[in-house]
């Protein structure tokens, strides 16, 4: 088949792509890279500036440029129903080219989208995430700032009219599909995150607990890193001579993978029920997560036995227990980083997870 992936946020459609070319497919990657993250891509199509001048050029590179080379595909899969750096008044146009050239749409529930938030606000299916905390709606500026972008909007009608129209919906973790399976049961299909495979770097004996976070400094306050973060400080403070922690602030992909190897706990995910991707390939790493891990997480991916994500709730004072308990017993680490490199071998390589989207798309 001839494959075309529209844009990316997390690596989801890098890695992805390996998988596909190696079950012998023709894919293409068309990204901006996604910023200073710089994720691979096989076009690269970036918007300098938001400005309006910048904007006219980018959308006039988009339609003599970009768009004649993407046709003739039979699937084509949107990471977000904003797949380019555009309003969504211009990308009607642009999905509405890519249906009639190309074969079958498939739309990503990825990321942050209008299904997920408003279904979160209003169905509130998970007991927590990224909009809700149970009954509670989240009123802090990081989370209203999206649901003004995305709820009652442009954006909320382009996201309904490409779910509406596509052919197939595809949830990466629990709480998209949880929440899109409510509006669009039929065409919703739940496939893991895929992770390309690495040999494990040796992790040398070390006196002190090592700590990493990753922080994104836009998204910080809405994925609950702060929060991480202090908590990290704290145990810092309290066993000063038994922990040390690393920071890495907004750096691209492949540095952020050095900066974390010779870790031995990441932070990460506190609102969400699922490891991302960066707690996976983490995990891949041999190296603990402390974060999303809830009883829903190894259900969908039918996982009886493992359970090598030291999940916490929503709080400061729950990542701080996590922390500490690891410090008072660091023999359970070397089972939990051995069992996390299984948990990803087993349900998150890369190969696996393409057969999975493979069987879909012939499926259609």
């Amino acid at each position: 088949m001839r494959i075309l992936l529209v844009n990316d946020y997390s690596g989801l459609h890098a890695n992805l792509s390996q998988g596909l070319r190696s079950l012998g497919h023709e894919v293409t990657v068309v990204s901006n890279g996604n910023g200073w993250r710089n994720y691979p891509r096989d076009i690269s199509v970036i918007r300098r500036s938001p400005s309006h001048i910048d904007g006219v050029r980018y959308l006039l590179n988009l339609w003599t440029r970009i768009l004649p080379r993407l046709t003739g595909y039979d699937v084509v899969q949107l990471i977000n129903p904003i797949c380019f750096d555009l309003r969504p008044e211009r990308l009607f146009p642009i999905y509405r080219f890519l249906r009639r050239h190309n074969g079958k749409m498939i739309l990503g529930a990825f990321g942050e989208d209008s299904i997920w938030a408003r279904t979160c606000i209003e169905e509130k299916p998970l007991r927590y995430s990224d909009h809700n905390f149970g009954n509670m709606v989240r009123t802090d500026a990081a989370s209203q700032d999206l649901l003004d972008v995305w709820v009652n909007t442009s954006h909320e009608k382009l996201t309904r009219h490409i779910a509406n129209d596509c052919d197939a919906i595809v949830a990466c973790l629990y709480e998209y599909m949880a929440c899109y399976q409510l509006h669009y049961p039929a065409k919703t299909h739940f496939i893991p995150l895929p992770i390309v495979r690495q040999t494990p770097p040796p992790i040398p004996s070390h006196p002190r607990l090592r700590l990493f976070i990753g922080i994104d400094r836009k998204r910080s306050a809405y994925k609950g890193t702060d929060i991480m973060l202090r908590a990290a400080q704290a145990i810092v403070e309290r066993y000063p001579d038994r922990v040390e922690l690393r920071t890495a602030y907004s750096v691209p992909y492949a540095e952020y993978q050095l900066m974390m190897n010779n870790s031995d706990v990441i932070l990460d995910q506190l609102y969400s029920y699922t490891p991302s991707m960066n707690s996976l390939l983490a995990m891949s790493k041999g190296i603990v997560v402390v974060g999303g891990g809830e009883p829903e997480n190894y259900e969908i991916i039918q996982e009886n036995e493992l359970r090598p994500i030291i999940n916490v709730e929503p709080t400061e004072q729950s990542v701080f227990h996590a922390l500490e308990q690891l410090v008072l017993h660091p023999e359970c680490l070397p089972r939990l980083k051995r069992e996390s490199i299984t948990y990803v071998d087993r349900h998150h390589d890369h190969l696996k997870v393409a057969r999975q989207y493979e069987a879909l798309y012939q499926s259609l």
